[in-house]
Parts: structure tokens; C-alpha cells; sequence
């Protein structure tokens, strides 16, 4: 992640500085923004995520209304928020180059946007993995250690944070440096994180049985769905390492090196993440990546669609959770004899004893008016019934 108060050596300098808040004194990526050169390329960029979060609310509104729960847009409008205001700050930035409060505030909007789509791949993987093989990504087991990684998620968040605001607080090169092995360790494991949904699946592609259906879920090709993930987690890993990579490297801001300048800024953080944006929205990744509300085991994804592909138009899909209800249920009706089975019944025989219709009844009461009558004579003429 990038940071523009990854303090190391060059702190004795920041003394000269008024404050708190001090300016950082070592070589940040993008630099200091200036008005010239950073106000229109963050005008073209705001004007992109702008659109992006209109598109996102009113696909999440019109799913709303149709009951179709795809959370997911929702939180890439949050995405388009967040690089909102953090664009907004730049440009502030660039006109007021010496307020510290404003590019502390820029700093972080930067580094909280983009975890949003860390966090939606990741999930996307975990639903890959729970279509190729579903008795183990159903696991408990599996379900906490992706539950951990959302929550290390926010527990990095925070750290980042409080690590790039106390760094501009303070002088004491001891404090710098805790700050900076934070900030360090934090932006290699979520570089680590983005790259997390290629091998989970990949390996679900490879290791899965060839005998064994995959439980797809949502519209669309399902090889489409790993090229989405795959393309856009390679994206976002390739931008969450080369920002790591830039801050191992700790350079005074008189001599910043290539990888410092603002095209790789601005390319390796919000062009990037546009990309993925407007991929998704092209795609209709609300469509394609959609799982029934209230799936909780296997065969609940195939339950579903399988239902929907198969009911005529209009009718109402099977709940989720019935599928394994279903699969018992017809079990034990084919362990179950039928009346044919026990007693060597036909449809035909079964005809002649019931009848057919209203033309059976009343043959059944003709005989049983007979035979009655049958009776009665045999009464009268005094024999034995």
C-alpha cells in the first residue's frame, strides 16, 4: 500500500519542520500533487468513479426491487466513494501544499479504497471453490479461515491508519520506525491477499473430479467467471505489489527514483481499479457471480438454478436448503414397493376391480342390487344365505 509517511532515515531533517503535523521527508509515490499537472488527470479519473457509483447504486436499486440480493455492487459504490473523496483531497492538496491535515487525509482515503475489491474477489473465489468441490468449501473449518482473512482485512485497515497518523505526529526515529515496519508488514500481507484468488482458483479448477458435476451458480459461461477473477485479482495484485515494493525502497524526496513519478501513481492505483470496475459492471458481474439468499451447504447453488432452468416461465424456484430434503425424500420413495410390486396388481386388474369413472359406480351398485335380491329370494323360499 502506498504511503506517503513511510518515515525511515531522513528524520533528523524533519526537525527543522513547524508542527505537528511534520511533512514527510523521504521520497513518496506521486510526490507532492501540483495544480497544473495533477488537477486534470484527477479531474478525468473523478469523473470515471463518479459514473461508476451511479451505475452501482442504480443496479443495486433496480435488483432491490426485482428481490435480487446482490450486495457486492454496493460495495463497489462504496469504492467509487471513497476514490471520490480521495481525489477531491488531491486536487486540495495541490493548492495547499504545505497543509499536512489535508494530505494525511488524502493518504488514507487512498490506501482504504481499494480494499473493497480485495475483499470481493476473495469471496468470489471462495464461490468457486464451494462450486467445485462443495463438501469442503462448505467446511466449518474453511468457512473460519475465510472469515479470519476478512477480519485481518479491517484489523490491517486500522493499523495502516493509526501508523500513517502517528508518523506524521512525530520526530522520535524510534517511533518511525515501528510505524514503518507496520505500514510495511501491512502492505505485504494484503499484496499477499489480492494475489490469494488466483490459486484458490486454479487449484479448484485442477483438483476437481472429472465425474463430479460442478454446482455453478449465476448466469453466464462458468469459465467466465474464473477469466474475471483471474484477470482482475492478476491486476490487483500487480498493483498492490508494485506499491509495496515502492516503499521498501527508501529514498530522500530531493531524489526520488522512476517508480516514484506520478503516472505510476496514478496508473498503478485508480486506473487499475477502474479497470476491474468497469469490467465488472460490463459483465454484469451482478448476474453472472448471483448465489440464492440463505445457501448454506452443498447442492443449495445447483438446487436453485438447476430449478429455475427447468420451471416454466413465471413459476416460483425451489428455496435454498430443500435440496437436500429433496434428494432424501425421493431416496426412500424408491426403497418404498408400490401396490403393483406387493401384490402382482396390472392396470388392468386394478381397473376391473375399481372401475373407471362414473360408469364403474354403477356397475358396483347393479351387482350389489342383484345380489341382494338374490338374498331375499332365497330367504322367502326359506333355503340358507
Amino acid at each position: 500500500m502506498s504511503s506517503p509517511a513511510s518515515q525511515g532515515a531522513g528524520a533528523a531533517s524533519s526537525t527543522q519542520q513547524s508542527g505537528p503535523p511534520y511533512l514527510p521527508t523521504i521520497a513518496q509515490l506521486g510526490g507532492r500533487p501540483t495544480p497544473k499537472v495533477d488537477d486534470p488527470i484527477s479531474g478525468v479519473l473523478l469523473a470515471f468513479f463518479v459514473a461508476g457509483a451511479v451505475i452501482n447504486m442504480t443496479i443495486l436499486q433496480i435488483n432491490r426491487r426485482r428481490q435480487h440480493k446482490f450486495l457486492f455492487s454496493g460495495m463497489l459504490f462504496g469504492l467509487c466513494m471513497a476514490r471520490t473523496v480521495a481525489l477531491t483531497l488531491r486536487i486540495v492538496w495541490a493548492s495547499r501544499p504545505t497543509n499536512v491535515r489535508v494530505a494525511i487525509a488524502a493518504s488514507i482515503f487512498t490506501q482504504a479504497g481499494v480494499l473493497i475489491l480485495f475483499l470481493v474477489n476473495l469471496i468470489f473465489a471462495q464461490r468457486i471453490m464451494r462450486a467445485y468441490h462443495p463438501h469442503f468449501g462448505w467446511l466449518t473449518p474453511v468457512n473460519w479461515v475465510f472469515r479470519v482473512l476478512f477480519m485481518c482485512v479491517g484489523a490491517l485497515l486500522i493499523m495502516v491508519i493509526t501508523a500513517t497518523v502517528d508518523s506524521f505526529y512525530t520526530l522520535n526515529a524510534t517511533t518511525r520506525r515501528i510505524d514503518r515496519d507496520i505500514q510495511l508488514f501491512s502492505g505485504t500481507f494484503l499484496a499477499a491477499l489480492a494475489f490469494a484468488p488466483i490459486p484458490i482458483v486454479i487449484f479448484s479448477a485442477l483438483l476437481a473430479r472429472p465425474k463430479r458435476r460442478v454446482e455453478k451458480f449465476g448466469q453466464g459461461r462458468f469459465r467466465t467467471k474464473i477469466y474475471l477473477i483471474l484477470f482482475t485479482s492478476t491486476l490487483l495484485a500487480l498493483g498492490a505489489g508494485f506499491r509495496i515494493g515502492v516503499n521498501f525502497d527508501v529514498r530522500p524526496a530531493s531524489n526520488p527514483a522512476w517508480y516514484h513519478s506520478k503516472p505510476c501513481y496514478y496508473c498503478f492505483n485508480y486506473v487499475i481499479e477502474i479497470i476491474c470496475l468497469y469490467t465488472y459492471v460490463i459483465v454484469r458481474f451482478d448476474k453472472r457471480f448471483h448465489v440464492p439468499d440463505g445457501s448454506k451447504g452443498p447442492g443449495d447453488y445447483a438446487a436453485v438454478y438447476g430449478a429455475k432452468a427447468a420451471s416454466p416461465a413465471g413459476a416460483e424456484p425451489a428455496k435454498p436448503g430443500l435440496h437436500r430434503q429433496m434428494s432424501l425424500a425421493q431416496s426412500v420413495a424408491s426403497r418404498v414397493n408400490d401396490e403393483e410390486d406387493v401384490f402382482g396388481v396390472t392396470d388392468g386388474d386394478a381397473d376391473t376391480f375399481s372401475g373407471s369413472g362414473t360408469e364403474g359406480e354403477e356397475q358396483k351398485e347393479r351387482a350389489w342390487e342383484r345380489r341382494a335380491q338374490g338374498e331375499a329370494t332365497k330367504e322367502d323360499a326359506g333355503e340358507a344365505v
